[in-house]
């Protein structure tokens, strides 16, 4: 939204354009210094919630959520998964939706009953580059662990069960190639694992059933991190590990 006059147009006559009675909300992960972040969004006079949006009367579902998430973050190839579709919450009732307290006018589409579809994403966040509108009037990426309590509506419900499929499908989807770079130490493979499923894993046992199951490659590179240390670099087996995931053969660790 550019102007003022746009956003009164997206207000009134938005329906137009896309479709009304239901959205898509974002949950977007970064992995950040030993991190699992979020990106909130601040919403003017609302509050904090996950970046969302609503799909273009002929747009594909897919479609809308990949233009959402490029909008917000300024990056294209972005990984995405569908994961739960949300409408039981007090905050997806029609009570809520004609709450007068409401600052959208009477006639607006956006008062009307909205279901959202979720998605999750996987991202650099370093790479990312967050545009602020007139509905967005700041942001923040938050440590998992430090997601505060009172986000918008039913956000919190949305980012809980976002987390709870990332962690159960870390070993049947792209989650280690998607969120470290190309080339990695063992313990930064061990320590995002580790991260996601806040758990400990064994310092020897991780490594060598990730090398036996041929999901990583050993370099012959090495990072020097200090004096006498200089742990050798591991890539994915491109082919290995996405073969694995094509057959849906659980990466165990």
């Amino acid at each position: 939204m550019k102007t003022f006059n746009e956003l009164e147009e997206f207000i009134l006559n938005g329906d137009k354009v896309y479709i009304p009675h239901f959205s898509i909300e974002c949950v977007i992960f970064g992995y950040e210094n030993r991190q699992l972040k979020v990106l909130l969004t601040k919403l003017l006079g609302i509050g904090w919630g996950i970046p969302s949006g609503y799909v273009k009367q002929e747009e594909m579902l897919t479609a809308a959520a990949t233009r959402i998430l490029n909008e917000r973050t300024s990056i294209d190839n972005i990984f995405l998964k569908q994961f739960h579709v949300f409408g039981d919450s007090f905050y997806r009732s029609m009570q809520y939706q004609i709450d007068p307290t409401n600052y959208l006018p009477a006639n607006s589409w956006l008062r009307q009953r909205t279901f959202s579809i979720g998605f999750y994403a996987l991202i650099d966040c370093t790479k990312a580059k967050i545009k602020q509108d007139f509905f967005v009037e700041d942001y923040k990426w938050v440590d998992i662990n430090e997601i505060p309590n009172d986000l918008i509506m039913d956000h919190n419900e949305i980012v809980t069960t976002a987390l709870e499929t990332l962690r159960n499908q870390i070993f049947h989807e792209p989650i280690g190639y998607e969120l470290l770079p190309e080339k990695f130490t063992l313990p930064e493979i061990q320590t995002l694992y580790e991260t996601i499923l806040n758990k400990k894993f064994d310092r020897r046992n991780f490594p060598n059933k990730l090398l036996s199951q041929e999901i990583i490659v050993k370099l012959d590179e090495k990072r020097n991190i200090g004096q006498h240390r200089a742990p050798f670099l591991y890539t994915f087996h491109k082919d290995n590990y996405q073969n694995a995931l094509n057959e849906r053969v659980s990466i165990t660790i």
